[in-house]
Formats: structure tokens, sequence, C-alpha cells
């Protein structure tokens, strides 16, 4: 599959949320690569979708900015999931379960009443 997926909608927070949680703080262009990387080049986030997200999940109040300097040696501006983030990731992952399971019943055939 050579194209690049769209993100879902909705599971962009998920998606960031998860990967604050397991590899602490990093800016906005490490955590686009690393969505990269875990999905094999299959999505590709381009700023004009992940800034807004990191803006909307930090006025949620589910993750922090400050300032810092990036390894490349630039300012940047670095992410860190909160206590409140935290509980809502396991919310997300929840819900996240719950239509994975659904979505792969319908797709697995007709079903039997």
């Amino acid at each position: 599959m050579s194209e690049k997926a769209d993100v879902l909608q909705g599971t962009l927070d998920l998606m960031v949320l998860k990967t604050l949680e397991a590899l602490g703080p990093l800016h906005g262009y490490g955590i686009a690569r690393r969505l990269e990387q875990v999905s094999e080049n299959l999505l590709q986030l381009n700023q004009g979708t992940l800034y807004p997200a990191l803006l909307r999940l930090q006025q949620r109040g589910w993750i922090t900015s400050s300032w810092g300097v990036s390894e490349n040696n630039r300012k940047a501006r670095f992410y860190t999931i909160t206590k409140s983030g935290r509980k809502q990731l396991a919310v997300e992952a929840e819900n996240w379960e719950r239509i994975a399971s659904v979505m792969s019943r319908l797709l697995s055939g007709p079903q039997e009443a």
C-alpha cells in the first residue's frame, strides 16, 4: 500500500496521548515522526493536523507544554501528558477497544440473529 492513510477522525487525540505517555515529553515534530514510525509510514501528519490537536489537548488540560531545546539545538515546545490526560487516555483507549470490537464483528461477515 503506497498511499498514506488519513488519520481516522477522533483517533489523533488518543495517539498523541499514548505517545506522550509512552515516551515522555516530546516536541510536535517528534510526535509526528513517532506516529509515522509506529504506523510503518502509513500515517503522515502535517502541521495543519497535529498542531491544532496539540492546542486542543492543552486547552482541555490533558497535556502541558514548555519551551526547551531539541536534539538539533533548536528552540522547541515540548508537550507532556498530565494526570488528567492519563485518565482521559484510559477512557479513550476503552472507547477505541469497544469500537474496534464492533467493527471487527461487522467486518467478519453476516451475523445470525
